[in-house]
């Protein structure tokens, strides 16, 4: 019998044992199911006790008390100690419903592309959503791919869920750009080529993963049928970082300096920001089945420029398309980011007499990357509590630098704001 390795990772979660119990309900055969599970607790909480399945040997539980704990990624690398060779590892959170018979769907769409040459398919994506509180009421019943949004300051990419609308019509999964953390089902062996890094703590788990697996021969693809949902909201429940302040971690590690770390991590794997690759990544480095830039000519995109191409801006199917030179492919990409203005009120003339602030974004070259003037009509709607704060989002073929707001009245114009766009760095 051809076994499944389920690695949950749960942090103070009620709704891990109603995760448990319909993961093993929905399944077709549920002794074919192994569960590896990060129970991190709070010796308080009352609704995640797993002693019903203490002596069932098809589960794996690791229990770590809250103060221990150090991040998701820590957590999964935990899970992912405990395979033992299983034919399939399906990696989830702890918050989640199922489809009648998802084992048996997931294992004939990895079958389905090993038949089509696909030695290593990969099935992964945002699930559709589920509400805790109107189950099954409020039950997404569409699936969903992963759409690219922009790189954040920090140096991560982050993702979108969006509707594969076309889905009725598809035969087979769809080719994807990216990796879901929260839903990944593959060859058994990925827990060991592919480990989490307990190094990072939550931004850039996705996309370093996604590269990672890319690199060692995965071929990644969003299921085309409904087969799971995730709760996104988490509601009223403890997150890691709610606890996790340099007096609650028992290594007096506070969330955000983990966080911090991770960032930085994150972007000396990949070079970015003018960063060496000066850490011994070890077994959380890349593959050598396929290279970084064989995921970024895949994928459309590049990571020391922060850039996609137009195609995955876009989220135009796979795949993306040829150029006939590099060099053309590099004039190909575009910065897709978001500008946010927060200046003291105080700073800014904003009274009758003022026409319009002009609003300009420039490269570290000092080239005008963007313009959109703010009128008297709708100045008023960007002051709040004693600040001027907005948001533009922009797309430009190089990255932002400095944003200036330069107020223009009756009198001609005034002096000149010009601020840093945080976390874009001259490259």
């Amino acid at each position: 019998m051809q076994k499944i390795f389920i690695q949950i990772a749960s942090y103070r979660d009620p709704e891990l044992i109603p995760t448990i119990k319909d993961c093993l309900d929905k399944a077709k055969d549920p002794t074919r199911l192994v569960f590896g599970i990060c129970r991190q607790f709070h010796e308080k909480d009352l609704f995640d006790d797993l002693s019903e399945w203490a002596e069932d040997e098809r589960f794996r539980i690791v229990d770590v008390p809250w103060d221990e704990a150090k991040g998701v990624c820590w957590a999964r690398n935990l899970v992912q100690q405990q395979y033992k060779g299983e034919d399939f590892t399906l990696q989830l959170d702890s918050h989640h419903r199922f489809v009648e018979n998802w084992d048996s769907i997931l294992i004939k769409m990895i079958g389905q592309l090993q038949d089509k040459g696909h030695e290593k398919p990969l099935l992964t994506g945002y699930m559709p959503s589920y509400d805790p509180e109107d189950d099954p009421g409020k039950r997404v019943k569409v699936p969903w791919r992963m759409d690219f949004d922009r790189f954040i300051p920090e140096g991560a990419v982050f993702f979108l869920p969006a509707s594969i609308d076309n889905w009725r019509e598809l035969d087979a999964p769809l080719p994807a750009r990216f990796y879901s953390a929260h839903f990944t089902f593959t060859l058994g062996k990925f827990c060991l080529e592919v480990p989490h890094d307990p190094e990072y703590y939550f931004h850039g788990e996705e996309i370093s993963i996604a590269v990672r697996a890319f690199s060692h021969g995965y071929d990644l693809f969003h299921p085309h049928r409904l087969v799971a949902w995730h709760e996104y909201t988490r509601k009223n429940r403890s997150k890691h970082w709610d606890d996790h302040d340099a007096k609650s971690s028992k290594d007096k590690k506070p969330w955000h300096v983990r966080n911090s770390e991770c960032h930085l991590r994150n972007r000396k794997l990949f070079e970015m920001d003018g960063l060496d690759k000066d850490i011994d990544f070890g077994i959380y480095d890349f593959g050598t089945e396929r290279s970084k830039l064989d995921y970024e000519k895949y994928a459309g995109i590049h990571f020391k420029k922060r850039a996609a191409l137009d195609h995955t801006i876009k989220n135009q199917a796979l795949p993306c398309p040829e150029f006939d030179t590099d060099e053309e492919w590099l004039d190909a990409f575009a910065t897709k980011a978001i500008v946010r203005v927060d200046i003291p009120l105080k700073d800014v003339p904003h009274g009758d007499d003022i026409n319009f602030w002009f609003f300009g974004v420039h490269d570290a070259q000092g080239k005008e990357i963007y313009r959109k003037d703010k009128t008297r009509n709708n100045i008023n709607q960007f002051v709040n509590n004693g600040r001027v704060f907005f948001r533009e989002n922009i797309i430009s073929a190089t990255s932002p630098k400095t944003y200036m707001l330069w107020p223009c009245g009756k009198n001609g114009w005034g002096e000149k704001i010009i601020k840093p766009v945080p976390g874009f760095a001259a490259v």
